[in-house]
């Protein structure tokens, strides 16, 4: 399954893989080679320290342009009036009133309890394109659904400052 992500979020993949490339992997290349000149390597609990951030770093790296290579790149634009990525979204959910805001964002910004909700979750799909005014029905499983009214869309800019989840 390919990621869908925006040329934003590759171009913040892009960026955090080179600080990690040629800012972080020297500096803990360097923790490594000075906890491995302390001595007796099967008791240096600051190499082992050192040795698990070097790997984490790697694996953060591969990961990341992992996600690049198998990326779909989906736009970030919408027309004014309608709900599209980057817009955030006030709701009131039918069932008791309450109103909830909702940012639109892509599956590797998504955190709910943040208010990022994925255009792949049931109610960013379900949202995607509708106006103001509009009742949306947020298919959750087979057996449960249930109904929002949109109040209003608020059309944000992506300053990047939803920060890419790591797995």
């Amino acid at each position: 399954m390919f990621n869908q992500l925006t040329q934003k979020d590759i171009d913040a993949m892009e960026a955090e893989i080179e600080e990690r490339k040629l800012v972080i992997r020297p500096r803990l290349l360097e923790s490594v080679k000075e906890a491995r000149a302390q001595g007796d390597l099967s008791e240096n609990f600051e190499y082992y320290a050192a040795k698990r951030e070097k790997n984490k770093n790697e694996s953060r790296i591969r990961f990341l342009e992992r996600m690049i290579k198998t990326a779909q790149v989906i736009p970030d634009d919408s027309s004014e009036d309608e709900i599209g990525m980057n817009n955030t979204v006030e709701v009131e959910f039918e069932e008791d009133g309450s109103t909830e805001k909702y940012k639109i964002v892509t599956t590797m910004r998504g955190n709910s309890l943040e208010g990022l909700v994925s255009i792949e979750s049931p109610i960013g799909k379900a949202l995607m394109g509708h106006k103001v005014g509009e009742r949306v029905y947020v298919q959750v499983n087979a057996e449960y659904g249930y109904y929002l009214i949109v109040k209003s869309i608020e059309n944000t800019q992506d300053d990047g400052s939803d920060k890419i989840r790591s797995f």
